[in-house]
């Protein structure tokens, strides 16, 4: 369900990254990930989300790629993603995912008048991340973020970003998505 602020609210979890495809930066209490994702039919009907969601999409359809930010935090106890920005082609957007109330809700990103997406999810990740999170119900993660330590690991999260963008396989993420050699 989409509200009158243009946010896309879902009672499920986001489809999980493919570890094999994502590099890793840890940051204090975040570990932020990098990973170059596609996201189609086959892979959305694969993924253990969609499986548990039975098939309720109806009409929607997927066809979409590009890099994603995963910003995971530890709360109690646990490593949770609690942010997702997918710089997609077509249909950037954002995720905040709730594990408190195992929701997400997907904020699409306006390239006309925000720009490149990419980039403006560095900017957001360098700017307004503790105010985020917050927002994504992740308040132990937010308040024991150190912002200086995100801000020296932010080149080398941009460039293996970039590097991502421009050299990737998507065959292989394809046949790593869909859970190895199956097709």
């Amino acid at each position: 369900m989409t509200d009158q602020r243009g946010v896309t609210h879902y009672d499920q979890m986001p489809i999980p990254p493919v570890e094999a495809h994502t590099k890793y930066f840890d940051v204090g209490v975040l570990r932020i990930g990098v990973e170059y994702r596609l996201l189609n039919d086959a892979i959305a009907a694969a993924s253990a989300v969609e499986k548990a969601r039975g098939d309720s999409r109806g009409a929607d359809s997927f066809d979409d790629c590009g890099v994603s930010l995963h910003v995971f935090g530890h709360c109690e106890g646990e490593a949770h993603e609690y942010l997702r920005f997918d710089c997609f082609d077509e249909d950037p957007h954002y995720h905040y995912v709730d594990w408190k109330s195992h929701t997400n809700q997907m904020v699409h990103i306006d390239s006309e008048a925000q720009g490149d997406a990419l980039a403006w999810s560095i900017e957001r990740l360098r700017t307004r991340l503790a105010q985020m999170l917050e927002r994504a119900g992740a308040h132990e993660v937010a308040s024991a973020l150190d912002t200086a330590l995100v801000e020296s690991a932010l080149p080398a999260i941009e460039r293996e970003a970039q590097r991502a963008r421009i050299h990737h396989d998507k065959d292989a993420i394809q046949r790593a998505a869909l859970g190895g050699d199956q097709r």
